[in-house]
């Protein structure tokens, strides 16, 4: 990992952690259901990485989702993990969750990816996200693929797209 700054660091996940008290009015369709309860209200900041490739049709390119790369926070802004390629969630005690989309909702805010549920298991070692089964992505803010065209000429280029979001985490009751 490249050395950091760390003001600017520190201030991106002060504001980061000053997001998770604004209230969220989440789409029905994205509720977990009643046999799981909110655990963790999780901010990350990083990007979502495209790709220029061919259209399955081969007729004209498009930009590809490939990755997220993110930071996890807590509430006071300390990191606290990886969000990575899988989907993954990864908390820096071991403890790993994928997730398996469930349901999306479009964003309010124009222009910023979707909001999701994930369905999730854990993949690693005992620890704060071991016991996590559902994961809802948030209060998104950019992300979304590029705006200037994928062409031939830029086929195989990738773009890393800054994005920001808060990963409510829920457990089984």
């Amino acid at each position: 990992m490249k050395p950091r700054n760390s003001m600017p660091y520190l201030a991106a996940a002060a504001t980061l952690a000053a997001c998770v008290s604004e209230p969220t009015l989440i789409p029905d369709t994205l509720d977990p259901g009643p046999k799981e309860m909110l655990a963790m209200v999780v901010p990350a900041k990083g990007v979502q990485i495209y790709e220029c490739r061919a259209k399955k049709d081969a007729s004209s390119f498009e930009w590809a989702f490939v990755a997220p790369d993110a930071e996890l926070f807590d509430a006071r802004g300390h990191l606290i993990g990886r969000h990575g390629a899988g989907p993954y969630w990864e908390a820096n005690d071991g403890s790993r969750v994928v997730g398996t989309l469930k349901a999306r909702a479009e964003a309010p805010i124009a222009g910023s990816i979707p909001w999701l549920l994930l369905a999730t298991k854990g993949t690693g070692t005992a620890g704060s996200f071991s016991k996590v089964t559902s994961i809802q992505r948030v209060n998104t803010s950019g992300g979304m693929p590029p705006s200037s065209p994928c062409t031939a000429d830029l086929l195989g280029r990738k773009a890393r797209v800054d994005y920001v979001a808060t990963y409510r985490f829920f457990v089984a009751n």
